[in-house]
């Protein structure tokens, strides 16, 4: 681990740019159709609960990696097999994002570039930001932040003199059950994007005020689920539920539709800035990750060394785990969800947890005889 720390209200910046990044680009929960701003809030309660488990699970060793945790409480072999395991899912899910993000350039701005020089321009600033170390990602989330809220508030306040918010296109509230409702958590929202919080095992140890991790976590992931769930029933107001289905970035549709005294419009470019800003610190979380996952399993005494060689392997892999955006977006709805995020982000975690609160438990037994 480096030598560095961040404080409380950085660590809560960058959860709520972590959690609202790629989440605003596309449309979590789209299977419950009008019903999605629910799947978002109880994806967000379910989020809660994983972040608590994640919490106990850094308490039991606050000052070490979760890598070094890890072999502590499964022993080493096991522990370093599983955190091997956990560098490629950080890897993958750091090349899904890139792909996303190069794809809206692509599409909304770049028609004729080809994908990799779109992904490459994005990896180039984080294996930047990376090598600079977790401090520099964290007073950079502060300074952007601020950026991002104005053109946010700015947004909503342009939606709403255009006239163009119908709440009917929200009704019937639970028209169809509580089911799809429901099966969206489970299959989505649950996973994208609170179950991605694991990563931020990662970072907990640098807080300069530990007592309070667990109380600013969870408020910057209950506040970032409501700010979602206010996104996107905004966009099924705006554009109606066929729209948002049919559109691969409902937040830059809803944009489009912004039209103020007959001049103000086309105002979606400025709006790709805060998504660009978003999805960068999101990859620069996944890629630090890895980072210090590879320098932990491999002892090594400079990680920066290692950050172009990442870079690299994340950029190849996202131009080569689809060989188009309909794919893409089909991997990421269909398999990635039960297949890659349920067991390292909920089964496997739970798991570690059991393992370290029986040894736990047995260590105290032995203590007192």
């Amino acid at each position: 681990m480096e030598k560095a720390k961040i404080s409380n209200k950085q660590l809560f910046v960058l959860i709520i740019l972590f959690e609202l990044s790629s989440s605003l680009l596309i449309f979590p929960g789209q299977s419950a159709e009008q019903d999605a701003w629910l799947a978002i809030l109880f994806g967000t309660a379910g989020g809660l609960v994983l972040f608590s488990m994640h919490h106990f699970f850094y308490q039991v060793d606050p000052q070490s990696s979760p890598y070094e945790t890890m072999m502590k409480v499964l022993g080493k072999p096991l522990g370093w097999g599983l955190s091997f395991l956990y560098i490629i899912y950080y890897a993958y899910v750091a090349a899904r994002i890139l792909r996303d993000f190069g794809e809206m350039l692509l599409t909304s701005a770049y028609p004729n570039t080809p994908i990799i020089f779109a992904n490459g321009l994005l990896i180039a600033v984080c294996i930047f930001t990376v090598r600079k170390g977790i401090e520099v990602l964290a007073r950079s989330g502060e300074l952007l932040f601020g950026i991002m809220l104005v053109l946010a508030a700015t947004g909503f306040i342009l939606i709403i003199c255009s006239g163009l918010i119908h709440l009917n296109e929200l009704r019937p509230v639970l028209g169809n059950g509580i089911g799809p409702v429901m099966d969206a958590v489970f299959t989505q929202t649950l996973y994208f994007p609170f179950g991605e919080i694991i990563v931020f095992t990662l970072i907990l140890p640098y807080l300069n005020e530990p007592k309070k991790v667990k109380k600013t976590g969870l408020w910057a992931i209950g506040i970032s689920g409501i700010i979602l769930a206010l996104n996107v029933a905004i966009n099924i107001s705006v554009l109606g539920v066929d729209l948002n289905m049919r559109s691969r970035f409902p937040l830059l549709s809803t944009i489009q539709t912004i039209q103020v005294a007959e001049f103000l419009d086309r105002l979606d470019v400025f709006f790709m800035l805060v998504l660009v800003i978003g999805g960068f610190f999101k990859m620069s979380v996944f890629m630090y990750a890895v980072t210090e996952g590879v320098s932990v399993l491999f002892k090594m005494t400079k990680p920066s060394k290692v950050v172009h060689v990442i870079g690299i392997v994340i950029l190849i892999l996202s131009v080569s785990i689809a060989s188009n955006i309909s794919e893409h977006v089909k991997e990421g709805i269909e398999f990635v969800p039960v297949y890659v995020h349920l067991p390292m982000q909920i089964i496997l975690p739970a798991l570690i947890c059991l393992a370290a609160l029986w040894k736990k438990r047995k260590n105290k037994k032995s203590e007192k005889y």
